[in-house]
């Protein structure tokens, strides 16, 4: 299980403390897949990022007795000098595994072809990207952190990034964020919206979404309370 207890999230701007999460609590159990909506820049990713040790909270904690995954499809951390096999040959030392068969399901899955062996500096963001999920499937987690990860590639690739995520992991837990209705629906079976720092669960798709098409009607129209 992991469990985020009493979350406080905050930065600090030239306008004072921006505060992302305000008491967010949450726990993520074996086989559950939780879907998160929310408007941009409500701190969806910066959720991910506190579930998953890459960032801390201002206060409260988080207790994982799973391990997590990177947020899949984040290719932010790639060292742009290194090729991308180079890179896949940094993370298998950190997490202690063998290259050569991870190599093997990465040449395939990404279809970079002759790019794999360039560096990734020169890669266009779908490229990126990518390699990033590729690489995200060659290490086993408990749980998984799915950050619109539907955005990678063409709808062939997606549709493969699905069978690996949703068919041969159907047992692990997983939260994603996605801003795709079908894509949710299909795939969760539990739903939270957050905003202003507030973290809600909703019984149903049907019920979050409402909640969150009412939320963009109102940033749009600032007149209607």
């Amino acid at each position: 299980m992991i469990d985020l207890i009493d979350i406080k999230k905050q930065y600090k701007t030239g306008a004072g403390k921006l505060t992302v999460f305000d008491n967010v609590n949450l726990k993520v159990s074996p086989g559950e897949r939780i879907g998160v909506m929310g408007r941009n820049g409500a701190g969806k990713s910066t959720l991910a990022r506190i579930i998953s040790g890459a960032e801390r909270p201002t206060s409260g904690r988080v207790e994982r007795n799973m391990t997590v995954s990177w947020p899949l499809a984040l290719n932010g951390g790639f060292h742009p000098r290194l090729t991308g096999a180079d890179n896949l040959r940094f993370i298998c030392r950190v997490y202690g595994v063998d290259f050569d068969p991870r190599m093997d399901f990465v040449k395939e899955f990404s279809e970079l072809g002759p790019f794999l062996y360039e560096p990734t500096g020169t890669y266009s963001s779908g490229m990126r990207a990518r390699l990033a999920f590729a690489i995200s499937m060659v290490i086993d987690f408990d749980c998984y952190l799915i950050d619109e990860v539907t955005a990678v590639g063409d709808e062939r690739f997606r549709d493969r990034c699905a069978v690996e995520l949703f068919e041969k992991r159907a047992d692990r837990a997983m939260v994603l964020i996605s801003h795709s209705r079908r894509y949710l629906e299909e795939v969760c079976n539990r739903f939270l919206l957050l905003h202003n720092g507030k973290l809600e669960e909703f019984g149903s798709f049907r019920e979050v979404y409402h909640e969150y098409k009412k939320i963009l009607q109102s940033a749009s129209n600032p007149l209607i309370e």
